[in-house]
């Protein structure tokens, strides 16, 4: 049964900055703010007292910031965490640090009632903490402490080399390609397109993060560059990404797909356009369907569809309907796509 009222508790150094974010939660009654803390300990030690449903986080407070916080919170008493972050860079790199450390999203502060979409964007903002506060999370060890991962079935062999990688992510999706790019040589032969959701503001910080932790370039795509081998393209706020018939990269401000752009489906479609069978198309973790109906012509055109598994997935919702609807030729742990990765790169032997 699900309860009455989502217990909050609300992280924030600044006693305005968080005066208006207790009282943009409390305009909604389905939030009660059950705890405020100035700083990363204090946050640490309501969330283990209060066993809120969830935690939004500042991410420069005293004495523990918060980064440290979402580690200690993920490890001692995993909670769903979502970092309010200002748009300073170096705000945003902490802040997709702490997504890999278990953060489910990042969001932007919002600036007060005096902007001109300031009630869109609060609405926005607490549509995505009911839905982070759904997501089971898992505790996360360091890494050290990590267990034996997970292997993956065996499946039939795709005996011709891939052409392209595209890549659609959503909920916990950072950290999955972090996990995957960072394993990826610098001499990696395809070009990777990436469809990641995130709030806006975020994607070059996303960019700038990823290509800071791997030896391929990641970089926001331009329209018109060419693709490269061994270059990852992230498509850039509020735009598609995919691929124009010369085999260039194509951002365009098409209408959304299913309410998103970027859209994985879009991306997956266009793709599927110009690279056809050679195109190798990834569903990773993330929340609803988008990329579903791309996937399906993918998978049309004979090109290689690749999902996430549930164990390894965050939130099991993308990949989930791909492999319900019988599009994923393979469904892979996340420590297995680098590897495969590789391999379809090269043409070798499919097989686990």
């Amino acid at each position: 049964m699900k309860p009455d009222k989502l217990r909050v508790v609300v992280a924030e150094d600044s006693p305005t900055a968080r005066r208006l974010l207790v009282e943009i939660l409390r305009a909604d009654p389905a939030f009660e703010v059950v705890g405020e803390a100035k700083d990363g300990v204090e946050a640490l030690e309501l969330t283990r007292r209060l066993r809120p449903h969830l935690v939004t986080m500042d991410i420069q407070m005293p004495n523990m910031d918060g980064l440290e916080a979402t580690r200690r919170i993920m490890t001692e008493v995993p909670t769903p965490v979502v970092v309010v972050s200002t748009l300073v860079e170096r705000d945003i790199q902490t802040s997709m640090a702490a997504l890999r450390a278990g953060a489910l999203a990042v969001l932007q502060k919002l600036v007060g009632p005096q902007a001109l979409d300031f009630e869109t964007e609060a609405r926005r903002l607490r549509d995505t903490l009911k839905a982070m506060a759904e997501v089971k999370v898992i505790r996360h060890w360091p890494a050290r402490e990590e267990g034996p991962t997970p292997r993956a079935t065996v499946v039939p062999a795709r005996r011709s080399r891939s052409a392209l990688l595209t890549i659609a992510a959503s909920t916990g999706g950072p950290a999955a390609l972090h996990r995957i790019l960072s394993e990826l040589p610098a001499d990696f032969p395809l070009p990777i397109l990436v469809v990641q959701h995130i709030a806006l503001g975020f994607a070059k910080g996303l960019a700038t993060w990823l290509d800071s932790v791997c030896k391929l370039e990641v970089k926001v795509a331009e329209d018109g560059e060419a693709l490269r081998p061994g270059v990852v393209y992230i498509a850039p706020d509020d735009r598609h990404l995919g691929v124009r018939a010369d085999r260039r990269v194509e951002v365009s401000n098409a209408a959304p797909v299913g309410g998103f752009r970027p859209s994985g489906t879009w991306m997956f479609r266009s793709a599927t356009q110009v690279f056809g069978a050679s195109l190798a198309a990834v569903v990773l973790t993330g929340m609803g369907q988008d990329g579903l109906e791309g996937l399906r012509e993918v998978h049309e055109a004979g090109g290689w569809v690749m999902a996430q598994d549930e164990a390894t997935s965050v939130v099991y919702g993308m990949p989930g309907v791909a492999v319900a609807a019988g599009l994923a030729h393979e469904v892979l742990p996340l420590s297995d796509f680098s590897r495969r990765f590789r391999q379809l790169a090269g043409g070798e032997s499919g097989g686990a």
